[in-house]
């Protein structure tokens, strides 16, 4: 269902998370925190992130289970004459998209995603990561009110990511820093957080 609103999305209207590179990516690379390397876009929809990061010297694959939102990434990556790798996958069960990456971005995908398949996303990403993989998330997070509870249980989709879910998740894998984090239920949607996470020594993880 989520897949078909996407697909409908891409083909007719502009999306309206289609704003461009996002402001916490642009700071970290600008500011050289975040080192060109090999990149991947987790849900790359329509390629802003991944034109601005082949701008900047990264080797960039976006990926994205709307194959609409694909052609339209190529269209705007050979519009802006940078070099990207597109390609169409799911990211709870990956088949095409291997090897490992220094740098992961994400732009409210793994909050999209209902309990279930945010599991099986960790497993399908970890294996793109090594020691010392950098992962930019951005997520809508908040405690769910009485209605949006009724919404995860009928399955319809996750809403956010409770506040604790992003730590006690990634927690295993990741070191976390919280970049920022802003929350006003006078507009929805109400709160989101940004995290920058660096994946743990892999010898480490494997015999603690």
């Amino acid at each position: 269902m989520m897949k078909l609103l996407y697909e409908m999305i891409y083909s007719y209207f502009r999306a309206p998370w289609d704003t461009g590179a996002r402001t916490e990516l642009v700071s970290l690379v600008t500011s050289g925190k975040i080192k060109p390397g090999k990149a991947i876009d987790l849900g790359s929809g329509t390629a802003s992130n991944c034109i601005f990061l082949a701008e900047h010297g990264f080797d960039v694959t976006g990926v994205d289970y709307s194959p609409t939102a694909i052609r339209n990434a190529r269209r705007k990556a050979q519009d802006a004459k940078v070099g990207v790798t597109f390609i169409v996958d799911d990211l709870t069960n990956l088949q095409k998209v291997k090897g490992n990456f220094d740098f992961l971005v994400d732009y409210g995908t793994f909050d999209d995603l209902n309990s279930s398949d945010r599991d099986l996303y960790i497993k399908n990403i970890l294996q793109l990561t090594h020691s010392g993989t950098q992962f930019l998330l951005y997520c809508f997070e908040w405690a769910p009110r009485w209605w949006e509870r009724i919404l995860v249980r009928l399955n319809i989709g996750g809403v956010a990511l409770r506040p604790g879910e992003v730590v006690r998740k990634f927690k295993p894998y990741f070191t976390i820093k919280l970049l920022s984090r802003k929350l006003d239920f006078s507009k929805y949607p109400p709160g989101s957080a940004v995290y920058l996470m660096t994946r743990n020594n892999l010898e480490y993880s494997s015999n603690s």
